[in-house]
């Protein structure tokens, strides 16, 4: 009986294999060989494909060439590799992506423009890095804290109506000739690195501190002096006396980034970025020119790798901050409360400023708050606080 059953799942399994192989065939695999001056070659060529699957392959090869904006030694590079290898293992190796480190073509905060010019076939990036062409791009990772996290806000992308406004933001607000997927969940972020912690909510005003995003408006509103820095010049700015303070992700990626070798505290939980998340936009030629299989792959595989994502963080994450703690002389300090109450009372004036200002971000906005206003309550009436369990069986958190 158990040898029939496996022979049985094994016909099914080829049987399922061969059906795949055939729609994406059937997908049409002539329309990605004609297509779209996109960056691969040189002077714009098109991406190189090859019009026939031979072999059994799930359709044509096909080259692209993307830039991250985070620099090589960055955790999100390897995060965005990561997602790369997962189209590539979807597709048995048939789309094949070179990823290249931030300015490695273009700078960071260019990417966009290069993508939508074909300089770039795709680039992976957050979208607070395109925040000076529209302001409720930042309401996509990096906008004001509801209660939400990064799932949270993952769900509402899904299921709550976000997926098509971030769409009709690029394609109608920016007019950006690109498809853009969100994925990759990041945790609550640092309220940020400084050379003294800070005791007050009085003590932010006048620092040159540095962030992205919606949060330059928020930290400007608390009273600091802000600057926006792609995040490998962050720690030289730090070194020199450029900026004071300065946020940038969380423990894994400053420890990288160098943070402890010139700046010894590091304050904890913050109201500024509870919720970003990474963004990969690609090409629309190019991705209008796949097969509808390869299409989908792109999806799957950003869904997939955003739960890898959020397991690899919490092992990664608590890693750096136990070795920063205990071997770097870094203190861990928590943002005093009247600090936190400020930034949500900044985040009021804020949010009153950028809705009256951009009837898109108002209509983001109104989205956001009716999803939270759910799912956060939920949240907060069902999920326990993990600090009491933590300390009856490990002592003082």
């Amino acid at each position: 009986m158990k040898n029939a059953r496996n022979q049985r799942a094994g016909e099914k399994a080829n049987g399922r294999r061969k059906f795949l192989r055939g729609a994406a065939v059937a997908g049409g695999s002539a329309a990605l060989a004609v297509t779209a001056g996109c960056g691969v070659g040189s002077n714009g060529s098109a991406p190189q494909a090859q019009s026939g699957a031979a072999g059994g392959a799930l359709g044509p090869q096909l080259n692209l060439r993307f830039q991250a904006g985070f620099p090589n030694k960055d955790l999100f590079y390897e995060l965005s590799s990561m997602l790369i290898r997962t189209v590539s293992d979807l597709s048995g190796g048939q789309i094949k992506i070179e990823l290249l480190p931030s300015g490695a073509v273009v700078g960071a905060f260019d990417m966009a423009d290069a993508v939508h010019k074909g300089i770039l076939d795709g680039c992976m990036a957050v979208p607070a890095f395109w925040y000076g062409k529209d302001n409720a791009l930042s309401l996509f990772g990096t906008g004001p804290a509801l209660g939400q996290d990064a799932n949270t806000l993952l769900a509402w992308m899904e299921f709550g109506g976000g997926k098509a406004l971030y769409e009709e933001l690029y394609r109608d607000v920016l007019k950006l000739d690109v498809v853009p997927i969100l994925w990759g969940p990041m945790g609550t972020q640092p309220f940020g690195w400084f050379k003294q912690e800070l005791k007050s909510a009085a003590a932010i005003k006048g620092v040159k501190y540095r962030t992205v995003g919606l949060s330059i408006d928020l930290f400007t509103e608390m009273g600091a002096s802000v600057v926006a820095l792609p995040g490998g010049e962050i720690v030289p700015a730090l070194e020199r006396g450029v900026i004071d303070a300065a946020e940038y992700n969380n423990p894994a990626s400053d420890q990288a980034l160098g943070f402890p070798d010139v700046a010894k505290v590091c304050m904890v939980k913050s109201y500024h970025q509870p919720s970003e998340c990474l963004e990969m936009l690609l090409s629309k030629r190019v991705h209008d020119a796949m097969p509808p299989a390869y299409q989908q792959i792109f999806r799957y595989a950003a869904k997939a790798a955003t739960a890898e994502m959020s397991w690899r963080n919490l092992d990664a994450y608590s890693q750096a901050w136990e070795e920063m703690r205990d071997k770097q002389g870094v203190r861990f300090v928590e943002t005093p409360k009247d600090l936190l109450e400020a930034q949500l009372n900044a985040w009021d004036r804020v949010m009153a400023a950028k809705s009256s200002a951009n009837p898109f971000f108002a209509k983001v906005l109104d989205s956001q708050r009716a999803f939270m206003k759910r799912a956060v309550g939920y949240q907060v009436k069902f999920t326990n606080d993990p600090r009491q369990a933590y300390e009856h069986f490990f002592g003082k958190a």
